[in-house]
């Protein structure tokens, strides 16, 4: 059924096809009718077969999700004459795309048909929506996600530790929140002198955190302030945990506070301040920009678009001076917040490491003592803990596996640093050989990266879990 569904998501770039006469339209029409016909054969067999998901089958279902959508999704790219993809070339587009990663393979943005624009854009929205209704309505349920687990006032709609029609509920009223974002982007871009193509594909991913632009040179092709800080705007309120999205904007009213009594949030601006601030003063010292205004003006975007996994361009910043490509990766690895369509480790993971840490340093000195470890007024129980270190753990096992498995098919240390943080934060652009894309990577490192995105997305354990005999045995 699933697979039938998304089907639904090749009609619309035909359409763009239609509309702008570009001749793109054959592929989606023929990748519409071979899912549409996939779908129907594997619903048909077991339509009448009914039975309650428990937890191994919520697993499998969220892995397959993405694996299966993401396989479906490289269908338009191989059948496409424009752009000319291989098989894992498209696939690698695929998957960047449905897991708002934005890397990409392509060259030459600017002369694509818009259906093939269009469509690598959906990708990313439908992806990030994927993203928010997992993190915040089914991996509670599953017992290994819920950001809200670590919240002090528990703002999040789902407080059930079991399947119930509440999920469909949380589902519907994140699809609410989610698309009057994406609307109130587009029109903000359309304002901001953006055409009405440019401003829903740029919508499209910036609440989603993709990073996919219609131009190879990013939002850097406009030289517009005024889209720069419609950009930084919208993905500062997309990294924030939707949950709280929620919470503020109820049926009783909107309260805004519920953003200033959450630790996540403040951590998120406070990092956001400190990384804009390094930039500026580097670059502003360095001489680069003519003026202080054009200096913050790249500082500020930069600093909010990769440290919140976007991986949006006004410059490239991988000619900056190399102290601030390095700090703005690293960033990439706090990323946004829990229950946000970023990417990342997660804010509020940060600050329990750092609790964490803060208390070890306290019982080396207090070795009887017994500290708490609290967000805001709530003591956090030691499974939490364990939790968060186990996922920290198990995220550097992953990264370094997959940067040793890329510098063993011959590629270079830095590019291979950068390109499995790149693509395990969710973030796309790199350094070295990635800076600007990836098609001149070999296609065995793209599979390793595509895995690594995978990883990234379905935040480690969920796809680690598939690999252990346990999950198997009956």
């Amino acid at each position: 059924m699933l697979v039938g569904l998304f089907s639904l998501s090749l009609l619309p770039p035909a359409l763009v096809a239609v509309i702008y006469k570009d001749g793109g339209g054959t592929a989606f029409i023929q990748a519409f009718v071979l899912s549409l016909f996939l779908g129907f054969m594997l619903w048909y067999p077991n339509r009448r077969h009914k039975k309650d998901l428990r937890t191994r089958e919520g697993f499998l279902l969220v892995v397959l999700f993405w694996g299966v959508l993401g396989s479906i999704g490289a269908v338009p790219f191989i059948f496409s004459s424009q752009p000319d993809l291989s098989i894992t070339d498209s696939f690698f587009e695929s998957f960047s795309a449905l897991t708002t990663t934005g890397a990409t393979v392509i060259v030459g943005l600017d002369s694509l048909p818009k259906a093939i624009l269009f469509y690598r854009h959906l990708l990313q929205w439908l992806g990030g929506m994927g993203i928010i209704v997992l993190a915040v309505a089914i991996l509670p349920v599953l017992g290994i996600g819920g950001m809200q687990l670590y919240r002090a006032e528990m703002p999040g709609p789902v407080k059930d530790s079991k399947m119930t029609p509440r999920i469909a509920e949380t589902a519907k009223a994140l699809w609410y929140i989610y698309f009057l974002l994406t609307v109130a982007c587009a029109f903000s871009y359309w304002v901001a002198g953006m055409n009405v193509f440019d401003a829903i594909c740029h919508s499209f991913s910036t609440i989603a955190i993709g990073g996919f632009s219609t131009y190879d040179a990013s939002i850097g092709h406009f030289d517009s302030t005024a889209i720069n800080m419609v950009c930084v705007v919208f993905l500062l309120i997309a990294a924030l945990n939707f949950s709280l999205h929620f919470a503020a904007f109820t049926r009783r009213g909107i309260n805004l506070r519920v953003y200033f009594k959450d630790a996540e949030f403040k951590v998120l601006i406070i990092v956001q301040l400190v990384l804009t601030a390094i930039c500026f003063a580097t670059l502003y010292h360095s001489g680069i920009y003519d003026s202080p205004e054009e200096a913050f003006d790249y500082a500020l975007f930069q600093a909010v678009s990769i440290s919140t996994t976007a991986g949006f361009g006004t410059e490239s910043f991988h000619m900056w001076p190399l102290f601030l490509p390095m700090l703005l990766i690293f960033s990439s690895f706090i990323g946004g917040c829990g229950g946000s369509t970023a990417g990342g480790i997660k804010v509020m993971r940060m600050i329990l490491l750092l609790k964490q840490g803060s208390r070890e340093l306290k019982r080396l000195v207090h070795p009887r003592a017994m500290f708490s470890i609290r967000i805001g007024n709530k003591v956090l129980p030691e499974r939490v803990i364990d939790a968060v270190w186990g996922f920290f753990s198990a995220y550097a096992l992953v990264f370094v596996i997959c940067m040793l498995a890329l510098m063993a098919m011959g590629m270079d240390n830095i590019t291979a640093f950068s390109a499995t943080a790149a693509c395990l934060n969710n973030l796309g652009p790199g350094l070295g050989e990635v800076a600007s894309n990836y098609a001149s990577i070999n296609d065995g490192s793209k599979w390793i990266l595509l895995l690594a995105m995978l990883f990234g997305r379905l935040e480690v354990f969920t796809l680690l879990v598939l690999f252990t005999p346990t999950f198997w045995r009956n």
